[in-house]
């Protein structure tokens, strides 16, 4: 009964964590940051102006220039790639301020077009600039506008601004922008990871048992976003990353937008596609402990990440909005009436599953419900600016039988270790 509590406990926590980081209704709010700068205003200018000498002082961009043929339009060209592995392209609409002191100078902008992201991404966001002189240099101040959704973007956005404000501080000493911060570093991550099963640890009890199934818990979540990461390599990013999120897991994060369905699709199955290749091998290994050609000591701990290890990825398989299964269904299949069908079927397979171990129809359905609640609450997807490319016939039936395999490696696993520790 106490597990059961725990367990509840941690997901009323992570459903109030998904909600506010993913979806509360923040409306219309600004970033306010300002910094002074040790330079001549003329200097910090010739920066920040889109259309100065200077403005691609930021090592993420290549270019900004003013049209020729378009008052008042900059084109700004990154070195973050587009879906087709070409540098992102926006154009700014700049606007003179309002209300401006006479000593100061500055500027508002809007996005008008993307070639990454669906120009209607941009319809709220508005940024202002202004530089004022003060007695020993200049005084930046900036401004984003934008209507939120969730506090997980709007803290994305402080952090990139204050990551530009130290570049800008570090190119106006040496000439040159480097990248900033320490967050996406291996190192950091690691660490990150360490964290999320030492808050865990409490929810299965704060004991050699409870330490353990936290940390197997944190290692499922690692093994599975690697998958997920390999694919991206697979597919031709240059740069892939994990960020872990304590209590709430970790995100894999490609270095470009997608290309194809077949890419999404991919992509999404690989997180339980690469754990579903160890659940042969830690099979044998209780086997080899049961004829004693392995410790019998190790053979628990080996069952309990099997078990561990399926569950965590058959739950991630269901067919929900943002979860990997709803995202592989949603490429396969293009009509409504076929997803749904679809979605029918793979869900009475898991329920079929659960079935089998033993769990009673009352637990099934409240799981069920419950994780419907947390890929409702776990945000909407961003529309890309280009649509893209649909599936082949052979790709198409490449994914499903790789999502029946998942399903039936994963199924295995909770059958084989629940028959063994039970």
């Amino acid at each position: 009964m106490a597990a059961l509590q725990s367990a509840v406990l941690l997901l009323i926590i992570n459903l109030g964590l998904l909600w506010l980081l993913m979806r509360a209704p923040l409306g219309r709010r600004t970033i306010c940051l300002g910094r002074i700068y040790r330079c001549s205003p003329d200097i910090l200018w010739k920066a920040m102006n889109p259309a100065g000498p200077d403005a691609s002082w930021h090592h993420s961009v290549i270019s900004s220039r003013a049209l020729a043929n378009r008052r008042g339009i900059v084109e700004q060209t990154y070195r973050h790639l587009d879906k087709n592995g070409a540098p992102s392209r926006r154009l700014l609409a700049l606007e003179p301020l309002p209300y401006v002191a006479k000593n100061a100078r500055g500027f508002q902008s809007r996005i008008i077009d993307d070639s990454t992201l669906d120009p209607a991404f941009w319809n709220d966001y508005r940024e202002r600039r202004i530089i004022r002189p003060t007695s020993d240099g200049a005084l930046l101040e900036v401004e984003q506008t934008d209507r939120y959704r969730g506090l997980a973007f709007l803290m994305f956005r402080y952090f990139v601004l204050r990551r530009e404000m130290q570049a800008l501080d570090g190119w106006l000493m040496t000439g040159e922008s480097r990248p900033q911060g320490y967050f996406e570093r291996p190192l950091v991550q690691g660490g990150l990871a360490v964290l999320s099963s030492l808050l865990l640890w409490p929810f299965f009890g704060l004991d050699a048992r409870g330490l353990m199934l936290s940390t197997f818990l944190t290692m499922v979540i690692a093994l599975h976003e690697l998958g997920h990461m390999a694919a991206y390599r697979m597919f031709g990013h240059a740069s892939v990353r994990m960020i872990f999120v304590p209590l709430l897991g970790g995100i894999a994060v490609g270095g470009r937008p997608y290309r194809s369905l077949f890419e999404v699709a991919t992509c999404a199955l690989m997180g339980a596609g690469m754990s579903a290749f160890l659940v042969p091998i830690l099979a044998v290994a209780t086997q080899l402990s049961d004829v004693g050609l392995l410790p019998s000591p190790s053979r628990p701990p080996l069952l309990v990440f099997m078990l561990i290890l399926g569950a965590f990825n058959l739950l991630n398989l269901l067919p929900m909005h943002r979860f990997d299964g709803g995202q592989v269904l949603r490429q396969i299949f293009r009509t409504p009436r076929s997803q749904i069908a679809a979605s029918f079927v793979v869900t009475l397979c898991i329920l079929g599953i659960g079935f089998e171990i033993g769990l009673p129809a009352k637990m099934l359905t409240t799981g069920l419900l419950v994780f419907t609640l947390v890929s409702l609450v776990s945000g909407g997807s961003v529309k890309p600016r280009q649509m893209l490319d649909e599936m082949k016939d052979g790709e198409r039936m490449l994914v499903a039988f790789g999502l029946y395999a998942a399903i039936a490696m994963h199924g295995y696993a909770i059958i084989f270790a629940t028959e063994k520790l039970f």
